[in-house]
C-alpha cells in the first residue's frame, strides 16, 4: 500500500482523462470562434489529470478519514446528532422535486406547494403554534426571523423596547440574534437547580423588555418547571416569549410549546426531524407563531386559493395553492425563494413515516436513552443539575481535572474508542462541562459501549492521567497545536505515520 494519500494533482498524469467521447461528427471549430475574447481563458487551467477509478479511490479515501453519524455513535449535546433515514434522501431526490425551478409557474407547482404547506399544519400540531414559516435557513436564522417579527409587532403597537432577556441556560446563539436587531441583551443567571430564577426574572422584566428568550428544555437537559409562571411574567409586562426549539427532539408528541405560553418558536429540521445536519447540511429553522403574530411572518405564504367541486360531494374537493405577498404588516422575505426545500422535503417524509405514534415514541425514547446513560456515568463524574434529566444531561469533568485531565482530554481520548466527543465546554454555568447527548435512534447496546468507555476513562485518569492526555492514539491525525493546525493546514495524511 502507498503510504501516503497524495493530493490529486500528485495523482494526475499527462493525457489521462474520466471519460473517452466519440469522434466528432460535425465539422469541428476553434472554441475563439464560438465565444467572444472577453470570456475565454488567458491562460490553460491546470486541473488534475486523472482516470475515474482514481478520482472514486482518492475521495473516498478521504472521505473515511471522517467523522460521521453513518459509521459512528455521535452524542453531541444540544445538536441532536441523529440518523437520517435513508428513505428520506430518496424522497428529496425524486425526479419530480429536483427538476423544479422557483421560477416556474405557480400551475406547474402544485404539488411541491401542497407538500409544504401540509408540513406547516404538520409543524403547527406538534408545537401547538399557530401559523408557521419555513422560510429561515438555519435554527440561528430562525432566531433573528422571530427577533424581527418581536421588533416589528412593538413598532406597529407604537412602543419602542430596548431590552432582551436571555437566561444563561439558553442556547449559544440567542444573544447574538438579538443584538443583530439592535436589542440590549441582558443575561440572568440560573437558580441553583439550573432552572430560571424566577425572582430575577421578575426583577429584569420591564416594561422596557420585548421579550424573553428562552431555551426549553434547557441546555442543561433540565425541563422549565416554572414555564407557565415564566411565560405569565413576560406577558403580564407587555412582552413576548421566545423559545429556542433546538431541544424540541425531548418533547416530540409530548408537550406543546404553544400550550405553555409561547410567542414564537423555532424548530430545527435538520436536528428533530432528521434532515442531514452540519457538513451534511444545508439547514432549516422554521418558526411558529400565535395568532397575532400571524400578520407580521416572512413573504411570501402559502395558502388555498380556494376549493371547487365536480359534484358538490367533500370527496371532490381540489385545491389550489398560491403564494400569498399581500399582507402589509410583514417583514419581508427572510430568504430566497421558499427556502431549503430538499430539507423539508426529507422532513414531510420523515413525519410521514413516522406518524402521530411514532413522534411520541422519539420523544419517549430520546429522554429515556438520556436518563439511562445518566445513571450509568453518575457515579464517576460530577452531575451538577438535577435527578433526571430530558433528551440530554451535562456532566463536570472538574473531579477529573483536579487529577491531571481536562474535558477536552476526556473528548480526544473517546476518538480512540471509536466515539465523537460530546460538546465540551458548554453550557458555560458548569466547569469543565460535557453534555452529553444520546438521541432516540441508539441502541441499548451503543449506549453501554459508550458509558464502558467514559468508565474506563475515568479510571485511568485515576490511575495514569499522562496516557488521557496523550490522545488519540489510533486516528489519522493525532492531537495537533490548534493554532498551528489552522494556519498552518497539512493537507497530506501518511499512513502509518501519524501527525500531531
Amino acid at each position: 500500500m502507498n503510504p501516503i494519500e497524495p493530493l490529486i494533482f500528485e495523482k494526475s498524469s499527462p493525457g489521462r482523462r474520466c471519460f473517452s467521447l466519440p469522434a466528432c461528427d460535425v465539422p469541428e471549430k476553434p472554441i475563439s470562434e464560438l465565444l467572444s475574447p472577453k470570456m475565454l481563458r488567458k491562460q490553460e487551467t491546470k486541473l488534475p489529470e486523472v482516470s475515474e477509478i482514481d478520482v472514486v479511490r482518492h475521495f473516498t479515501r478521504i472521505s473515511q478519514m471522517n467523522f460521521c453519524v453513518d459509521t459512528n455513535f455521535y452524542p453531541l449535546g444540544s445538536c441532536t446528532m441523529k440518523y437520517n433515514p435513508r428513505i428520506n434522501e430518496d424522497a428529496a431526490r425524486m425526479e419530480g422535486f429536483t427538476k423544479l425551478h422557483p421560477y416556474q409557474p405557480i400551475e406547474q407547482c402544485q404539488g411541491i406547494l401542497k407538500l409544504l404547506y401540509n408540513l406547516e399544519q404538520m409543524l403547527r400540531k406538534i408545537s401547538g403554534m399557530s401559523a408557521f414559516t419555513l422560510q429561515p435557513a438555519a435554527g440561528a436564522h430562525g432566531e433573528l426571523t422571530g427577533m424581527l417579527i418581536i421588533r416589528a409587532y412593538m413598532e406597529k403597537k407604537g412602543e419602542t423596547r430596548h431590552k432582551i432577556i436571555v437566561p444563561d441556560s439558553a442556547h449559544g446563539t440567542n444573544p447574538a440574534s438579538a443584538a443583530l436587531c439592535g436589542y440590549e441583551v441582558e443575561s440572568i443567571q440560573s437558580n441553583t437547580e439550573g432552572l430560571v430564577d424566577i425572582k430575577k426574572l421578575k426583577e429584569s422584566f420591564t416594561r422596557d423588555t420585548a421579550a424573553l428568550m428562552i431555551t426549553n428544555p434547557n441546555t442543561l437537559g433540565l425541563f422549565e418547571k416554572d414555564i407557565l409562571e415564566i411565560c405569565k411574567i413576560a406577558h403580564d409586562a407587555g412582552g413576548l416569549v421566545y423559545c429556542d426549539g433546538a431541544n424540541m427532539n425531548a418533547l416530540m408528541g409530548l408537550a406543546l410549546p404553544g400550550d405553555m405560553g409561547v410567542d414564537i418558536l423555532h424548530l430545527n429540521l435538520h436536528k428533530t426531524f432528521s434532515t442531514p445536519h452540519g457538513g451534511g447540511g444545508p439547514g432549516a429553522g422554521p418558526i411558529g407563531v400565535t395568532e397575532k403574530l400571524k400578520p407580521f411572518l416572512p413573504v411570501p405564504r402559502i395558502e388555498i386559493k380556494n376549493t371547487s367541486t365536480t359534484e358538490g360531494s367533500e370527496k371532490d374537493k381540489t385545491n389550489t395553492y398560491i403564494l400569498n405577498i399581500n399582507y402589509p404588516d410583514t417583514i419581508g422575505r427572510v430568504r430566497a425563494f421558499y427556502g431549503h426545500v430538499g430539507m423539508m422535503i426529507r422532513a414531510y417524509t420523515y413525519l410521514l413515516s413516522l406518524g402521530k405514534e411514532g413522534v411520541s415514541k422519539v420523544g419517549e425514547y430520546a429522554v429515556l436513552n438520556a436518563n439511562y446513560l445518566r445513571h450509568k456515568l453518575e457515579k464517576y463524574y460530577n452531575i451538577p443539575y438535577g435527578s433526571t434529566c430530558m433528551h440530554e444531561f451535562v456532566i463536570s469533568a472538574k473531579k477529573q481535572k483536579e487529577k491531571g485531565a481536562s474535558a477536552l482530554d476526556i473528548a480526544k481520548k473517546l476518538l480512540d474508542y471509536g466515539f465523537h466527543a460530546p460538546t465540551i465546554y458548554f453550557p458555560l454555568i458548569v466547569e469543565e462541562a460535557m453534555m452529553i447527548e444520546p438521541t432516540e435512534t441508539e441502541s441499548r447496546e451503543t449506549l453501554d459501549a459508550f458509558a464502558a468507555a467514559m468508565i474506563q476513562i475515568a479510571a485511568d485518569i485515576e490511575q495514569q492521567p499522562d496516557t488521557v492526555r496523550n490522545t488519540p492514539q489510533t486516528t489519522p491525525i493525532g492531537r495537533p497545536d490548534e493554532v498551528k493546525a489552522a494556519r498552518e493546514p497539512k493537507l497530506r495524511w501518511e499512513i502509518g505515520s501519524r501527525v500531531g
